[in-house]
C-alpha cells in the first residue's frame, strides 16, 4: 500500500480531509510520510536550503545571536535553540563561527527541536561532541533565556485554506474523484479568525492560515519575554497571505502536491503578519534575507574566504553568495523577522 492509496481509503471511509491533515500525513506519517523515508536535502535530495549552500549563512547567524547574548550579558546558561535542524549543518556552522566568543560555548545548552526521527540520528552525527538535547516543543525548554533560528521551519506546517464566498468562507479540501486525489471547496462557513481579512479581499480570493505557526511562535516569544533571549525567523513569504501558495518539490523541481503524496516536499510561504500578530514580544520590521546578510558583512566574509580558493571553487563561492543575497535569487524571496523582549535590542542585521 502507498500513502495515496491510505489516503484514497480514509477519504472514501470518512470524507474529505483538511489540507493540513493531509501535508501532515504527507510529511511525517510514521510508514510513509516523506521525512519518513527521502532524503530531502541537497544536490541528490529534492531541494537546498540556505545553510547548505555557503557556511557563511550558518556564521553570520550564529554571529547575529551571539551579539544579542552579549548585549544582554552573557547570561550563564541559556538555551541556544533551532526549530527544524535539517542535517544540523545550520547549527554546526553557528557553534564553529562562535567558538572563540568567551563564555559563549560553555554556558549554551544546544537545543534541537525536530518531528523526524531520521533527521535526528542524521543531526546526532553532524553535531557528535555538542551533547545536544532533542525535545518535541517549544514548551518543553528549559525556563532558560532562549537564543533561537527557525530557518525554513514554518514554511513546512500545515496550513489550511479558505476562499472568500460573500462574508463567509469555504475551506479548500482534499476529496477522491474515480479514485484520483483532487481539489475541492466545503460549505460557506463563518471564519471568526479570518474576520479582519474582509476588508482586504473579495470573493474568489484565497487566504491561508497556519495555527500550529501562531501557536508555536507565541510560546516562543513569550519564553524570551520571559526569560530574555532573541530570535530569528527566516522564510519564504511576505507581510500577509494572499492566494494559493501551496507547493511541492521532487528532485529540484515543482510537482502536482496531489500526485505525489509522501515522495515530494509541501511547503507554503510563511505569512509573517500572523506570526508578528501572535508574537507576545517585540518583533522586528520583516527585512530581505540579502539586506540582512550583508548588513553582517557576507560580502567581506566571502571575499575572505575568496583569498585561498582555487579557480573551480571560487566559481561555485561566487554564486552561492549571489544566490544567498541576489533580489532574483534568495535575496528578496526570504525574508528575516526577530523576536526579542520588551525594552530589548533587535538582533544585529535587523536594526531599524
Amino acid at each position: 500500500m502507498s500513502l495515496h492509496d491510505l489516503l484514497v481509503a480514509q477519504i472514501a471511509a470518512h470524507g474529505p480531509m483538511r489540507i493540513s491533515d493531509f501535508m501532515a500525513d504527507c510529511l511525517l506519517h510514521p510508514e510513509f510520510g516523506y521525512y519518513t523515508t527521502q532524503q530531502p536535502f541537497g544536490e541528490s535530495g529534492d531541494f537546498i536550503t540556505a545553510p547548505e549552500i555557503s557556511q557563511m549563512f550558518g556564521e553570520l547567524i550564529g554571529l547575529s545571536l551571539a551579539q544579542s547574548w552579549l548585549d544582554q550579558g552573557s547570561p550563564d546558561p541559556f538555551s541556544l535553540v533551532e526549530l527544524g535542524p535539517g542535517r544540523g549543518t545550520l547549527m554546526a556552522d553557528i557553534l564553529r563561527a562562535t567558538k572563540g566568543i568567551a563564555g559563549f560555548h560553555d554556558a549554551a545548552n544546544v537545543v534541537l527541536i525536530e518531528a523526524s526521527t531520521k533527521l535526528c540520528e542524521q543531526q546526532s552525527l553532524t553535531l557528535a561532541g555538542f551533547a545536544p538535547e532533542w525535545i518535541d516543543s517549544i514548551d518543553d525548554l528549559a525556563p532558560l533565556p532562549t537564543f533561537a533560528v527557525a530557518n525554513e521551519f514554518f514554511d513546512a506546517l500545515p496550513i489550511r485554506q479558505f476562499v472568500r464566498d460573500g462574508n463567509g468562507w469555504r475551506e479548500r479540501q482534499v476529496g477522491v474523484v474515480d479514485g484520483v486525489l483532487t481539489f475541492g471547496l466545503g460549505p460557506n462557513m463563518p471564519q471568526p479568525a479570518l474576520g479582519h481579512r474582509l476588508e482586504d479581499t473579495k470573493d474568489g480570493d484565497l487566504v491561508e492560515e497556519c495555527a500550529s505557526a501562531t501557536a508555536i511562535i507565541t510560546s516562543l516569544g513569550q519564553r524570551i519575554n520571559d526569560c530574555g533571549g532573541t530570535a530569528l525567523i527566516i522564510d519564504y513569504g511576505d507581510w500577509r497571505s494572499l492566494g494559493n501558495t501551496l507547493q511541492a518539490l521532487k528532485d529540484h523541481a515543482p510537482v502536482d502536491p496531489l500526485s505525489s503524496a509522501g515522495q515530494a516536499d509541501l511547503t507554503a510561504h510563511v505569512d509573517f503578519e500572523a506570526l508578528a500578530t501572535a508574537a507576545p514580544c517585540t518583533f522586528s520590521r520583516i527585512t530581505p534575507q540579502g539586506v540582512f546578510l550583508e548588513r553582517l558583512g557576507i560580502t567581506q566574509r566571502a571575499q575572505t574566504l575568496a583569498q585561498n580558493m582555487e579557480a573551480d571553487t571560487l566559481d561555485a563561492h561566487i554564486l552561492a553568495h549571489k544566490r544567498l543575497t541576489h533580489p532574483d535569487e534568495m535575496g528578496n524571496l526570504f525574508k528575516v523577522m526577530g523576536l526579542y523582549a520588551e525594552n530589548g535590542r533587535p538582533p544585529a542585521g535587523l536594526e531599524p
